[in-house]
């Protein structure tokens, strides 16, 4: 397909798309690269925005919308001969990284949706719009011991689950949270299949394969870092499973088992502990704020930093807060932050409410949304308007929702009173509860392992629940209440498996990512200490930040890592920031058996 611009336009923005001129004179690819980031800003502006409003209003019209302008893109930017052109450009001995990376990107759009497999491509995205549409059209209902049946929301799930004061109730609402699954299975399974076709008709082994692929890694070498990222959180981990499950069984005054129920644990997937640490009650901070405060309480995390006010089509256009309990419209209620034109048109997804997991979930969409906004200028192609790699979204936005829980921050906005004497080591270990403590083996354990399988092998339907459940056990030392056989499909209720799959371990880098970055800001910037320090009010933090996010995907990841930090990606700065906490359960858990396997 040859791509047409007006020669003005071209001229105009081949040195800002491929910054290489001087290393690389060839003017037929830099014509060639400035052609496909128009198309490709103008495509997935369109189907973006499809997108949004399949995911804001959910129902028939909205889907086939979405359908339709997501085949257009697919036709467009998957076509046989823009795939085989970049194919052939990539072959240049002399190409500086922006070029290469732009080519690389031509290929990676190209294989998620690739032309020369019209009918499959056609068939994929029919078939991810309807399982969306399963998704998050769901009624779930509820059977609380000695009430009727009740429909409720995911969100009600979610507190009914964290703050439920008896093991029944909590019974109750994870089983709730788990209805979804059967009639999700079909559609995963046809997902699977189809995105499989796809990945192979570009040369991978698996989607699992392609997703890695954008790491410059194969899906081997990311199971063994993951491995060898839970190889080092694993001992701090053991201590802590030990602790509460010690302390759970007290609570309800039941045998101490060896592995933990999955409804003792106030979150669907056990992917976070809260609830656990008595005297911290963290609603209790936010809970006489409202929604609107939440959301511009982040803003101002981030404008004390020095960066802009969010533009105000972010407030116009967003969707920011919960659905009232009788209204017809259906919307995603997993948050997301959206970058419509890859420009200024950034929006928000959320449904929040006064809770302090809001508080902090808003302050992370954020993050996201400012990461748009940095890389939104002339030096970065619109194809290249991502993070440095997909953890370093993730990294971001979670850097500043650790922050936004430290004490520091806290008493400088008011939600903890200057006279309050707060015990660092229970607030240190109510983090590792909510955080990647409790995170990275669900993350990097069961999430990415079952995921590897589902699409390396690929996973037969009925062993799909079996290895959820047994790398549950393994990686987090969790059981489910009772036996759940393959009629279920557990690892189908979460969201990421049918609509963000296979990248779940950007999760896992981006806590790595988040905690060296911290470690140099507190240790170089701002000279304090790790675990109560707040980028509040500190420009200095965001002018390291604005710098560390203009460049997007222009730059490797790894440089910038080293450039960045100093070092080169580790865990040990996440290790050093809970080893005050290590050392205090190693003190409660003197004499017991911390092994749960």
């Amino acid at each position: 397909m040859r791509l047409l611009l007006p020669i003005l336009l071209v001229a105009l923005v081949l040195s800002a798309l491929t910054g290489c001129l001087n290393e690389n004179n060839d003017n037929e690819l830099d014509v060639f690269l400035a052609e496909y980031d128009v198309l490709y800003r103008d495509l997935w502006q369109l189907a973006e925005g499809a997108r949004w409003d399949a995911n804001t209003t959910i129902g028939d019209a909205t889907s086939a919308a979405r359908i339709a302008a997501e085949k257009e893109f697919a036709e467009k930017l998957g076509n046989a001969e823009l795939i085989l052109q970049a194919q052939e450009y990539l072959k240049q001995g002399d190409l500086c990284f922006k070029q290469r990376k732009q080519l690389e990107y031509v290929l990676l759009n190209a294989a998620k949706f690739p032309g020369t497999i019209p009918e499959t491509t056609s068939a994929l995205i029919e078939a991810e719009a309807a399982q969306n549409e399963r998704l998050y059209s769901f009624e779930f209902t509820v059977d609380l011991p000695g009430a009727a049946t009740r429909t409720v929301s995911s969100n009600e799930i979610s507190v009914g689950l964290s703050d439920s004061p008896d093991l029944a109730s909590r019974l109750a609402w994870w089983e709730s949270s788990k209805t979804i699954g059967p009639s999700l299975r079909d559609g995963l399974v046809e997902l699977r299949d189809l995105r499989n076709e796809t990945a192979a008709s570009m040369g991978h082994s698996s989607f699992f394969a392609l997703e890695v692929s954008e790491y410059g890694m194969t899906s081997q070498e990311m199971i063994d870092l993951m491995d060898k990222v839970l190889v080092g959180i694993m001992p701090l981990y053991r201590q802590l499973h030990c602790w509460v499950r010690h302390e759970l069984a007290a609570r309800w005054d039941v045998p101490v088992p060896r592995k933990l129920p999955a409804h003792w644990i106030g979150n669907k997937w056990s992917q976070a502990w809260p609830g656990i640490v008595e005297g911290i009650d963290l609603d209790a901070l936010v809970a006489d704020k409202s929604p609107q405060w939440l959301i511009t309480q982040a803003e101002r995390y981030y404008t004390s930093m020095g960066f802009p006010a969010l533009p105000t089509g972010f407030w116009e256009k967003s969707d920011l807060y919960a659905l009232a309990p009788d209204s017809e419209r259906k919307k995603n209620t997993h948050a997301s932050a959206w970058h419509i034109d890859l420009d200024q048109d950034v929006r928000s997804l959320m449904s929040v409410e006064p809770t302090f997991d809001w508080l902090q979930t808003t302050h992370h969409e954020l993050g996201h949304v400012y990461y748009y906004l940095m890389y939104s200028n002339p030096d970065v192609p619109f194809v290249l308007r991502t993070g440095a790699n997909r953890a370093f979204h993730e990294g971001v936005g979670t850097l500043i929702e650790l922050v936004s829980s430290q004490t520091s921050y806290l008493r400088m906005i008011g939600l903890l009173d200057e006279s309050e004497d707060i015990d660092q080591i229970q607030w240190l270990l109510n983090q590792a509860l909510l955080g990647p403590v409790t995170f990275l083996p669900f993350a990097c354990g069961t999430m990415t392992h079952w995921e590897h399988d589902f699409y390396e092998e690929p996973l037969a339907v009925d062993e799909m629940n079996t290895r959820w459940w047994r790398y549950v056990g393994e990686f987090q030392g969790v059981e489910p209440p009772s036996p759940r056989g393959a009629d279920w499909c557990d690892p189908a209720t979460k969201t990421h498996i049918s609509d963000d799959p296979a990248q779940y371990y950007d999760y896992a880098l981006s806590s790595v990512i988040l905690h060296q970055l911290h470690d140099h800001i507190c240790r170089e910037i701002l000279h304090e200490t790790p675990q109560t320090a707040t980028y509040y009010e500190r420009p200095e933090v965001g002018a390291y930040l604005a710098e560390l996010l203009k460049p997007g995907a222009t730059r490797d990841w790894r440089e910038l890592m080293v450039e960045a930090t100093g070092a080169p990606l580790s865990s040990r700065a996440m290790l050093e920031y809970y080893q005050p906490l290590r050392e205090w359960l190693e003190e409660q858990n003197a004499g017991r058996d911390v092994g749960f396997d």
